[in-house]
């Protein structure tokens, strides 16, 4: 799953440090937010062990519970951190590059984005001038429902997961366009899985509408997104949607250039 610990080696007894840290891959690496015995698994140790870990992890506000379950997830604090660990990745300057060229080829607003917890985080952007400017800077959070980034990693996480996610996050409806209704949702989830790409008609922000393509790891898990994004007013969907190629292609690039 990621480190020594979690293939089933033993972590060094003494090593407090190292346990915890095998704790949260265990967390932070599952398909579906584990149970204590999952963890112990994972992790090789005795439960009461783990669960010592678990409640020092607790209070620092690294993991935490799902509300009235006993599964655990990482916490608003340990995504932060994880946020800001690939905002100052010393890759950095190859990706804004990326998303430059990207911009160049277009001619469109580009976004590099990851999902944390029920939103999604931007890790960079490029702008052309608008008129009309966003305050969708770097580091800003945007719910997953309601963008073409977030239906992208809702579309392809573990369905349980996906399920579990939409039932405790609450659906706000942003604009007239939001789908706030499951049912849709689902619906549009499935089409973008299908077809490997999302779109936001205006659903987030009035008059914007936005592509997104998936950026996949070496095991095609989806990790990130790039999007393009636009005003009503100079473009339409069918439009966007014809970027699709040189965002691929971006999307490729940008694939060896995160840490993930």
């Amino acid at each position: 799953m990621g480190s020594d610990a979690l293939r089933g080696e033993a972590v060094p007894a003494g090593s407090a440090i190292l346990r915890a840290i095998s704790v949260i891959e265990a967390i932070s690496t599952a398909d579906a937010p584990p149970q204590l015995a999952d963890i112990c698994r994972a992790v090789n140790l005795p439960k009461p062990t783990v669960f010592r870990i678990l409640s020092t992890l607790e209070h620092a506000g690294l993991v935490g519970r799902e509300p009235g379950s006993k599964r655990y997830t990482s916490a608003g604090r340990l995504n932060r951190l994880a946020g800001q660990v690939l905002l100052n990745s010393p890759h950095s300057a190859a990706r804004h590059a990326i998303l430059e060229e990207l911009v160049e080829q277009i001619g469109e607003t580009c976004n590099l984005t990851i999902p944390n917890l029920n939103s999604v985080l931007y890790l960079d952007r490029v702008e052309v001038v608008w008129q009309l400017r966003l305050s969708l800077s770097t580091g800003s959070l945007v719910p997953l429902y309601a963008c073409a980034s977030g239906k992208l990693f809702l579309a392809n996480m573990p369905k349980r997961s996906r399920e579990r996610l939409l039932r405790l996050a609450p659906m706000l409806p942003h604009t007239a366009s939001t789908l706030c209704d499951p049912a849709k949702l689902s619906l549009e989830l499935e089409k973008v899985r299908r077809q490997g790409y999302a779109i936001d008609d205006e659903e987030y922000i009035p008059g914007l509408i936005a592509v997104a393509v998936p950026v996949r790891d070496s095991d095609g898990k989806v990790v990130a997104s790039i999007a393009a994004q636009a005003p009503t007013g100079r473009l339409q969907l069918d439009e966007a949607i014809a970027f699709l190629p040189q965002m691929k292609q971006a999307a490729e690039l940008m694939a060896q250039t995160v840490d993930w």
